[in-house]
């Protein structure tokens, strides 16, 4: 079983997910985002993924999550989004033992608001994320080249790949692919014919939207927006 909230923190969500009796695995697409876990009795960083996910639960087993928006969680967790890259890494590996132990004695007795309040606290007290963060993503997310994009904030497309890499843990362009996915499976998801949903979303024809599909998911479309 399956749930999220709205968080405090912009553009964030909390979530939870609940095994049944049976072991149970999930396919995690790449979005963008980073998570802080509350995931069996310790603090986990899921780093920005490049590719689909495949996770394993055991029997009853429960994962709280706070999912930052894209280009947040480097503020807070005060490390590199292209250092966690395609990992999943205990906080108590990224900071010092005892802040780690703290932060986790914190979070044990209440998991989703505690990780809204360690991961505010932080930011509090951090230089903030990336300013360019929230143009990037806006302007990606709605299919401006990244040339373009360079040139709207004000940056080469070098500067550009350097901060995105530290924002997101990829270039613009895994980012702009990761995101236009998302869009693609949204109006796929929602009854929209496949031809329509390629040519709305800037992929070539139907066919590019499905090697993309399995390039980032693994998996045929079909496999995603079967209900």
């Amino acid at each position: 079983m399956y749930s999220e909230r709205p968080s405090r923190l912009p553009g964030a969500f909390v979530w939870r997910r609940t095994a049944g009796r049976e072991p149970r695995t999930g396919r995690v697409l790449p979005d963008g985002c980073m998570d802080l876990l509350w995931w069996r009795g310790d603090l986990v960083v899921a780093g920005p993924d490049t590719m689909a996910y495949e996770s394993a639960m055991e029997p009853g087993e429960t994962i709280v999550g706070l999912r930052f928006a894209p280009g947040v969680a480097p503020a807070a967790l005060g490390v590199p989004a292209d250092e966690l890259r395609d990992a999943r890494v205990r906080l108590s590996a990224l900071w010092p033992a005892r802040a780690a132990r703290e932060a986790a004695e914190r979070v044990a007795p209440s998991p989703g608001r505690a990780l809204e309040d360690l991961a505010a606290g932080r930011l509090a007290h951090a230089d903030g994320p990336d300013p360019a963060v929230p143009a990037v993503v806006a302007l990606l997310r709605a299919g401006a080249p990244v040339a373009s994009v360079a040139d709207e904030v004000g940056m080469s497309e070098r500067q550009l790949h350097r901060r995105s890499l530290a924002a997101f843990g990829y270039g613009p362009k895994t980012l702009a692919r990761i995101l236009r996915l998302g869009r693609a499976l949204d109006l796929a998801r929602a009854g929209r014919p496949l031809a329509s949903v390629a040519a709305e979303t800037g992929y070539a024809d139907q066919a590019h939207l499905s090697r993309d599909t399995r390039a980032l998911a693994g998996v045929p479309l079909g496999v995603l927006i079967r209900p």
